[in-house]
Order: C-alpha cells, then sequence, then structure tokens
C-alpha cells in the first residue's frame, strides 16, 4: 500500500478506512450472532416440544383405553339392553367412582338413539342424563366405525375437552350404544404455562385445541375453508361463532414475532406431530432478548477490537512516518550499507511480530475448538435425552403408578388396623420412591455440561448409568441383554459423564438395528490386559454395510432414515480425548463396537 506524500493526507486514508471496515465488521458480527442466538432459541424449543409432545401422549394412552373397557362392563350392556331406574342408577355410581379415581372430566353412556341414560355426572346440575347427541360426530362415527375421538366445547358444560367413544355391542353384534369419556388438559395447560414458553396444539383441520393461552383457543393457523366452517356448525364443536385465525403464521417460519395474546417480542417455533390421533403441537420459545443480548454483544465486541486494531495500526503508522523521516535525514550521511542494516532489522522486526500474532490467533483458534467440540457433545446428549425420554417417562410411571397401588393399601390396613401390613406397603413405597430418585439423578448428572479431564472411573457404574436410561427401551423392545459379569471392579482414564454417553450412544444404535430383528439380542462384554481395559457391545441385528464401513467415523454418515451421521463421529472424539480407541470390529453377524480404553492405576 502507498501512502500519500502529505502527512495529512495518510491520516485522512487512515480514518476512512478504518471507519469502513468498522462499519462492514460491526454488520457482520452483528448478523452472525442474530442467526447463532435464534439457531440456539429453535434447538431448544425443538427438545421442549418433544418432551412436550411425550407429556401430551403420556396423558392420551392414560384415557385411550378407558372406553373400551367400559364397553365390556356387563352392567352396561344390561342397562342399554333394558333400560330401568335401577341398572341407571347403579351405572351411575359406577361412573362416578371411575371419573374421580381416573381424573376424567365426564363418563357417560349414550343408548343407540344417542339418548344418555348414564353419567357421571348425575348429581350436578349440569348433568347428561336425559340429553340427546345424536348430532355429536362421537356418536355417530363411533356407531359407524366402532370408535371415534372428538374435541369440542361442552353443549352442557361449555368447557373444551376430547371425547374418546366407543361402540357397545351385544354377543350377536347387534349396536346396543355407546360409551364416552371426556378428558379435559386443564392441568397439562397450567404445567406447560408455568414453563413461560406459549404452546398450542393443533388437530388435522388446524384448529387450536390445547393451548396456553385461552384466547388462542378455536382458531384456525390460517383461514379456515368453507367445508370446516359448515361441519363446526353443525357439531357445535366451538360454539355458535366462527373460528378466527391466530395473529400470527407460525405454519413455514422458524420464527414469529407476537404482539398478542404472549408477552410481544421474538419467538423461536418448533412444531411436532402427535402420532396416533393426527395432532401436532407447536412450541414458541422466547428468543427476542437473547438475540438482542447476542447482537448487542457481538457489536460492542466488534467495536472494541476494530478500535484495538486501529489504535495500534495508528501506532505502527506513526512509527513509520518517524522511521521514514529519520531514514530521509540521515539519508546524506549514512552509507548504502546503513540504509541495508535499517532496511533488514524492520523486516525482521515486522515479521517478528507477525508471528507472534500467528501464534495468538492459533491459540485462540484452538480455545473456539475446543468449546464448540464441548457444545456438540452436550447438544448430543440433550438428543439423546430427546430419544429416550419416552422409555424414561415409562420406568418413572411403573413405580409412580405401584406408589399409589401401595398407598391405597395402606390407607385400607389401616383401617383394618392391620399395622404390620401397612407398614410393609410403606417400606415398598420408600423403596419405589428411591427407585425414581436414582433414575432422575442419573438424567440429571447425564445432562450436566462437563469437560473431559481425565480421571479413574468405575467401568462399572457409567455402564449402569448408561443401562438406567435405555432399560426402558430394551424392555418396550423386547431385547434380551446379555452382560456377562466375569470381570468387574475396574476403573480406566476417563470421564464419567462422557464415558456414560458413549456407551448410550452406542447401546441406543444396538436397539436401533435391532428393530424388527427376531430374537434382538445385545451383549455387553469387558476385558482387561495389564495396560489396557475393553469395552464390547455387539448385536445380533443386519450389521454395517461395507459402503457404511468405509466411511463410519465420518461426519454425516449414516443408514438411518433419519440420522445424522454425527453420533459416532462425537464418540470417537470422546474416545480420543481419553487417550483410548473406538473401532468396529467384525463379527460373524449383527455389529460389533470394541472400546479400549488405558487402565487407571
Amino acid at each position: 500500500m502507498r501512502f500519500p506524500r502529505s502527512t495529512s493526507r495518510q491520516w485522512q486514508a487512515f480514518a476512512v478506512a478504518w471507519v469502513v471496515v468498522a462499519i462492514l465488521v460491526v454488520a457482520a458480527s452483528g448478523e452472525f450472532a442474530r442467526r447463532d442466538a435464534k439457531a440456539t432459541a429453535e434447538r431448544q424449543a425443538t427438545v421442549a416440544s418433544v418432551l412436550h409432545v411425550a407429556v401430551l401422549r403420556s396423558e392420551l394412552e392414560r384415557h385411550r383405553s378407558l372406553p373400551q373397557v367400559l364397553a365390556q362392563d356387563a352392567d352396561l350392556r344390561a342397562l342399554l339392553t333394558r333400560p330401568d331406574a335401577a341398572s341407571a342408577d347403579r351405572l351411575n355410581t359406577k361412573f362416578e367412582t371411575l371419573a374421580k379415581d381416573v381424573r376424567a372430566a365426564a363418563i357417560y353412556a349414550l343408548d343407540a338413539n344417542g339418548r344418555t341414560l348414564a353419567a357421571s355426572n348425575w348429581r350436578l346440575p349440569t348433568s347428561f342424563v336425559g340429553s340427546d347427541y345424536r348430532f355429536r360426530p362421537y356418536y355417530y362415527e363411533a356407531m359407524r366405525d366402532g370408535q371415534a375421538t372428538f374435541f369440542a366445547l361442552g353443549t352442557v358444560s361449555g368447557r373444551p375437552g376430547l371425547y374418546l367413544s366407543r361402540r357397545v355391542d351385544d354377543d350377536a353384534g347387534r349396536f346396543l350404544g355407546v360409551i364416552v369419556a371426556k378428558v379435559e388438559f386443564d392441568a397439562l395447560e397450567a404445567d406447560w404455562r408455568a414453563s413461560g414458553e406459549p404452546t398450542y396444539v393443533t388437530d388435522a383441520d388446524g384448529l387450536v385445541v390445547v393451548t396456553t393461552v385461552p384466547s388462542w383457543r378455536f382458531r384456525t393457523e390460517g383461514p379456515s375453508s368453507e367445508d370446516l366452517r359448515r361441519r363446526l356448525a353443525a357439531t357445535q364443536a366451538v360454539g355458535t361463532t366462527a373460528p378466527e385465525t391466530l395473529p400470527f403464521d407460525a405454519s413455514r417460519q422458524t420464527t414469529v414475532r407476537i404482539s398478542s395474546g404472549a408477552p410481544p417480542g421474538l419467538y423461536a417455533v418448533s412444531s411436532t406431530p402427535v402420532p396416533d390421533i393426527g395432532w401436532q403441537l407447536t412450541l414458541l420459545t422466547p428468543a427476542g432478548e437473547a438475540v438482542s443480548r447476542a447482537v448487542a454483544g457481538a457489536r460492542w465486541l466488534a467495536v472494541l477490537s476494530v478500535a484495538l486494531l486501529a489504535a495500534l495500526s495508528g501506532i505502527l503508522l506513526r512509527r513509520r512516518q518517524r522511521a521514514v523521516s529519520r531514514a530521509i535525514e540521515a539519508e546524506r550521511a549514512r552509507t548504502e550499507l546503513e540504509k541495508q542494516i535499517d532496511l533488514r532489522t524492520s523486516e525482521l522486526r515486522t515479521t517478528n511480530e507477525l508471528l507472534n500474532t500467528e501464534i495468538d490467533e492459533r491459540r485462540r483458534l484452538e480455545t473456539i475448538r475446543q468449546d464448540l467440540q464441548d457444545d456438540l457433545i452436550q447438544a448430543n446428549k440433550l438428543a439423546t435425552l430427546g430419544q429416550i425420554a419416552a422409555g424414561v417417562a415409562h420406568e418413572i410411571n411403573q413405580p409412580i403408578a405401584a406408589i399409589r397401588t401401595y398407598a391405597d393399601s395402606a390407607a385400607l390396613l389401616i383401617r383394618r388396623e392391620d399395622n404390620a401390613g401397612a407398614l410393609r406397603s410403606l417400606g415398598n413405597i420408600d423403596h419405589l420412591t428411591e427407585r425414581v430418585g436414582i433414575i432422575t439423578d442419573e438424567l440429571r448428572a447425564f445432562s450436566r455440561k462437563t469437560r473431559s479431564e481425565t480421571v479413574a472411573v468405575s467401568v462399572d457404574s457409567a455402564i449402569d448409568g448408561a443401562l438406567l436410561l435405555v432399560s426402558g427401551r430394551l424392555s418396550e423392545k423386547g431385547i434380551v441383554l446379555d452382560r456377562p459379569h466375569i470381570t468387574t471392579g475396574l476403573s480406566v482414564l476417563a470421564e464419567r459423564n462422557r464415558l456414560e454417553q458413549v456407551v448410550l450412544n452406542l447401546l441406543q444404535n444396538a436397539i436401533e438395528a435391532l428393530d424388527g430383528v427376531t430374537d434382538a439380542a445385545i451383549t455387553l462384554s469387558l476385558g482387561v490386559t495389564d495396560e489396557q481395559v475393553t469395552i464390547s457391545i455387539a448385536d445380533n441385528g443386519p450389521g454395517v454395510t461395507p459402503e457404511v464401513q468405509a466411511r463410519l467415523f465420518t461426519p454425516f454418515t449414516t443408514s438411518k432414515r433419519d440420522g445424522l451421521g454425527l453420533g459416532l463421529v462425537i464418540s470417537r472424539d470422546i474416545v480420543s480425548a481419553f487417550g483410548g480407541e473406538l473401532s468396529l470390529e467384525p463379527t460373524s453377524s449383527g455389529a460389533r463396537f470394541v472400546i479400549r480404553l488405558e487402565k487407571a492405576s
């Protein structure tokens, strides 16, 4: 770069150049920070929406079997076959007790003409007994297809809820009537509302049925069709008013700006389908404040960096000007040799400064690389938690259900003055509560973000932690786990949570590979030498194809339909950071992955 001869012109050019650089750097930094903050909010929204769907599915599954079981009830069949006051009173009482036990909003029976013969709310002024519901889809669809689901406002109670119905047939196959259970989601909506993330669920028509914002209920994501308005009017699903659209469009965007119904601002959008019912859950995570903070911080950092560089450049420019002035003043008195010495000295100084700058930049990039790797490992943890959420929920729901049973038994035994039996039930409750605590402690420890410092780690404890998180999926898939305890008490140089993450990733891959395999089994074994401990995880699935083997530990290489191809890459990097090795070993059938780690002294 040639500087103008005039010193003032040099400083003018210098100032203009750095102002342009500052504007460009500040603009670019703000944009990069905005994108990164939005991406982070979108990832958080995705994880939260998957967990919300798991909770919603659990709530639906808990009530779905109720009409199916009641359809076989002898008292119900008797009432629908020969209606009389005594049978109706008996069923009213039964339905009332059952509704309280299962926390259903209402349970009621309709005859073949759609008239209510018995209901759990028979004591209330809003009793359904005697009401005609032949116009409701849950009646005529159940009479036609055998069962039906329908979300609507109650015509008597005025409260929204999901109606689950099933047709009741006699032994000869004649249609006797319909049994209906109404489920309300007030408690679920309150739990979601407490998280501070606006959430709503739409049905197959795009109509909002469950939401944390009451003003959004029975609105549509887009303009409603004439057919939809006609059906809603005929079934009185949303009352007498036509549905309006939501004050925002989240169907095709990853972020939306909301001005009503929720705190105004920018939100990240994540939509997750709810299987088996045709619904879709949409979750909005607040992102405006985080984006603003990230952009402001990045811009300030850019301004400070540019200012520092400009100051350093100004110093260098000033020094150059002085050096030029001194060289011009001494040019007549110095020999050509002295000029060459000065030139060589200047070049050496510049080279040394560039070398120091490059060393600092390499150190900074290495720090950034380590932070990014830690973030990727943490993201893989959270994604793995999302995959095993349903299995863990099942493992927790079983002890909770048993606790409730033992609590009821203890209450009954106390009333009978059987203190010994009551103490046994309370002891069982204590044991089950401890098991739930172990599961939740393992989840919390697993999700914690850690660094890869290596210490002596018990191999058995890391394997036990991983098995605790996937035990639900193993039971659900009917997979046999063969874990010979030939070698125990081994310790390796690793980090406990990250070693558990690697084992969990390999177990998850094995479980997914065994999908559809008869007599599915996983073998988890240990080996030890003087200096190494090996952990082997093998399955009897279809194995890894030669094409995938050639690129197995290359990013984005996967044989799964919805996989990212990062799990094995992350696992290998974790093991390598421990000074170990992760490899795919040849086997006659299935796949066998082996972790080799240095034995702890």
